[in-house]
């Protein structure tokens, strides 16, 4: 199986590193890899091709925000009547209305809506409702979660300082006793925890809710006036329609929604309950382009196209068989792969071989048309389709073959 020509993506790659910092920043940055295309020409439904015209199955769909497919035509030609009226004007148009009022209809635990534009806005803003409804100062997160680029996030980083995590603590995922600890040490100090409905961090195994783990978050928040966060930036919409904490039996304050809620369009979103509403209300968080008009538009008829199908359950099968394919190929050719998280956002890993192996593989399947990352968890929109999966499941078993025998890591060939 041939590998693909990437000149001209290099070309314009060299180009943007004499203009731009890095020539690609931020977390596309963090996916530049030495052979693999830098640039993308178009995209429609689950493809895009890059600036040589090799076309990919894109299964990060934009790093989430593709559920339905690139260039869907519902959603385009609701953004487009939107745009005929304006854009960013001095007034909020209706659609916010109607906006809100479909994810309060949609939502479980939504009695209210606001808006901004990344994942990050709707993170930031609940942690300020948060404090703003409590009087207190602490979060509390998840060791290795993520909730934006805000400075309480950036811990390890340039161009943060200590004093910006100074009101931050940090438990383990699924450890409620470590949660009941730290409230015992922190009396009367902490005003939310934030968490994903379920552990997805880089480089590393995402790990589902343990039996009873939300129950038990849940009620020790509730008995201490600590305001319980879920960030649904990445899984909202493809766990549960409803909210993905529906899936796992419990009801948050607030919610965070981002990445798949406009189907690639700029949006995001917090819902809460209403005994945070005179808070929400209270608390003053805003930026030029959160009023935009078409985004909200394409968020409700996002909302509209999925709750005409059974999304979850297509996007779940999807990837359930994508995985086990992929788990059986590796097998067949001597390697195990690790596949976790929930199928329509599966990791994989390669065991048992070094990190360098498993990004080799993935580099592998990219130059013959899969388009995956090594580092982090991976996505399924309701535009993939049984002939992807069959020609996904071709280049990576030409990818293994490429990669030839597995050579065991130090650690796994001692044992």
């Amino acid at each position: 199986m041939q590998t693909y020509d990437i000149s001209r993506s290099q070309a314009l790659y060299a180009r943007a590193q004499e203009v731009i910092p890095g020539g690609i920043f931020g977390h596309y940055g963090y996916s530049v890899r030495e052979d693999g295309p830098k640039f993308f020409s178009r995209a429609e439904g689950a493809h895009f091709w890059d600036v040589d015209g090799n076309d990919y199955i894109d299964y990060m769909c934009a790093y989430g925000p593709m559920i339905l497919g690139y260039r869907h035509p519902a959603i385009e030609a609701a953004v487009e009547a939107e745009q005929r009226h304006g854009n960013t004007v001095s007034l909020a148009a209706p659609i916010m209305v109607e906006l809100a009022e479909t994810l309060v209809e949609t939502v479980a635990a939504a009695d209210w809506a606001l808006f901004g534009k990344n994942g990050g806005d709707a993170t930031g803003l609940a942690v300020m409702v948060a404090r703003a409804a409590t009087g207190r100062a602490k979060i509390v997160k998840v060791d290795g979660g993520y909730h934006g680029v805000a400075p309480w996030m950036r811990e390890g980083f340039p161009g943060a300082i200590p004093a910006d995590l100074e009101q931050v603590l940090k438990v383990p995922w699924n450890d409620a006793d470590a949660f009941e600890q730290l409230i015992s040490d922190h009396a009367g100090e902490i005003a939310c925890f934030i968490s994903s409905p379920y552990h997805h961090p880089v480089f590393a195994d995402n790990e589902l809710p343990a039996p009873g783990y939300w129950a038990r978050m849940e009620a020790l928040c509730r008995a201490n006036g600590i305001v319980l966060i879920v960030d649904d930036v990445r899984s909202g919409f493809r766990l549960h329609p409803a909210g993905s904490n529906v899936a796992y039996g419990f009801t948050p304050d607030l919610i965070c929604f981002g990445k798949a809620i406009g189907n690639g369009h700029p949006l995001a979103a917090l819902v809460g309950t209403d005994a945070l509403k005179d808070a929400a209300k209270d608390v003053y968080f805003t930026g030029t382009q959160f009023f935009n008009a078409a985004p909200m538009a394409a968020a409700k008829a996002t909302l509209d196209e999925l709750g005409k199908m059974d999304a979850v359950g297509r996007m779940t099968d999807l990837g359930t068989k994508l995985s086990d394919g992929l788990v059986k190929l590796a097998g067949q050719r001597g390697y195990e792969l690790i596949a976790s998280g929930i199928p329509a956002m599966p990791y994989y890993r390669l065991a048992n071989v070094s990190q360098r192996t498993h990004f080799a593989w993935i580099d592998e399947c990219v130059k013959r048309g899969v388009y995956m990352l090594g580092y982090h968890n991976h996505f399924l929109s309701t535009a993939h389709t049984e002939a992807d999966l069959q020609r996904t499941w071709e280049v990576a078993d030409a990818a293994f073959e490429a990669l030839g025998e597995p050579e065991l890591a130090p650690a796994a060939a001692a044992g």
